[in-house]
């Protein structure tokens, strides 16, 4: 892997020359540094819309985990984690572009999605934050990597934030779509401005019975519904949406869905193996793997602002505003950027 990452660095210097200056003179917070740099690649959004032509199968934990596998087998392992209402099918650029740099790139469908599936009836449909993260470790387990580097957004951008906190020695490093999401039931009793409040309307409306229903009866015409909030300048096309709502079919997608937004508001329990993860998780660890978070300029979904989360990174660090019109969806929509912060990402480390 050395001459391919010889040749990365030199191509991406152009884009993070301050950066890379920075990272190596000893792992400073590289957001003093450059806050709310504009990525060069930002308005590039010119891209394919390909998707993976096929998918694996491999028991993980409690699951029967699908994945989509790119790159050469013997390639440094890049691990990209989707959102909801998204899929495997947000990252099919971007595999594209790490592939072809020599990166083993895998994308696996998060449980209730896609073809994953739980080994057991049994199993509690769980869809608690540390139960996801805990998936992914077992991914990793199952492939026999040791260490990758985690990107992801929404609930995957979560999902590498809290792999990286409880397993920072399985996370080379980092790429996060709205920075430090890690949450807990406590913090999220405290009521928010009611502007804040009307942006999570749809946690409120999956807390009742009529919500899991209308999600149940309604799932496509709720994800297109979230796509177009959550990324209003993002003219996606019916081909793209279709490809991805296919993947919300999942026998358990409505269950994971409805228990993970009921978790967060304290309205539906855990399971009893995972409160020692969420215990550290509640105390909102810091983050010390070599890290950059990404922001789009038209994000319609609720974040925080970078200055409120840059303090939780504590090891090198970069954070990149990208302009252009760039939505919630941020690795489909730019996955030029999103590609490059990988890149970056590891070679920071």
């Amino acid at each position: 892997m050395e001459n391919q990452n010889n040749y990365s660095r030199r191509r991406f210097l152009s884009v993070a020359a301050l950066t890379m200056a920075v990272a190596e003179l000893g792992g400073l917070n590289l957001l003093n540094a450059q806050e709310n740099v504009k990525n060069k690649y930002s308005n590039n959004k010119t891209h394919s819309n390909t998707s993976f032509d096929s998918i694996k199968q491999i028991h993980a934990g409690v699951l029967n985990m699908g994945y989509a596998e790119s790159g050469p087998a013997d390639g440094e392992p890049i691990i990209l984690l989707h959102g909801w209402p998204y899929t495997i099918h947000s990252y099919a650029n971007v595999a594209a572009l790490l592939s072809e740099e020599g990166y083993r790139v895998i994308v696996p469908h998060l449980r209730g999605h896609g073809s994953t599936q739980f080994l057991s009836a049994k199993t509690p449909r769980n869809g608690q934050q540390s139960a996801i993260a805990a998936d992914i470790i077992a991914l990793m387990d199952a492939l026999n990597i040791d260490k990758a580097v985690i990107g992801g957004f929404d609930w995957g951008a979560r999902t590498a934030n809290i792999m990286s906190a409880l397993w920072p020695e399985r996370c080379k490093a980092m790429v996060s779509v709205s920075g430090y999401l890690i949450g807990s039931q406590e913090v999220n009793q405290s009521p928010l401005l009611p502007k804040a409040e009307l942006s999570w309307w749809y946690q409120f409306y999956f807390a009742t019975e009529r919500g899991r229903l209308g999600y149940e009866a309604n799932r496509k015409d709720f994800a297109k519904l979230i796509w177009q909030t959550a990324s209003p300048e993002w003219k996606f096309s019916d081909t793209v949406f279709e490809k991805s709502a296919a993947e919300l079919d999942n026998a358990d997608h409505v269950a994971i869905v409805i228990h993970n937004y009921r978790w967060r508001l304290a309205l539906a329990e855990g399971e009893a193996k995972y409160d020692k993860y969420e215990k550290m998780l509640a105390t909102f660890p810091a983050i010390t793997v070599p890290s950059i978070t990404l922001e789009g300029d038209a994000n319609g979904a609720p974040h925080g602002n970078p200055s409120n989360y840059a303090a939780k990174f504590k090891g090198k660090y970069a954070h990149y505003n990208l302009s252009g019109g760039i939505g919630h969806n941020l690795p489909q929509e730019a996955p030029k950027a999103f590609a490059d912060a990988i890149i970056q990402a590891a070679m920071m480390a």
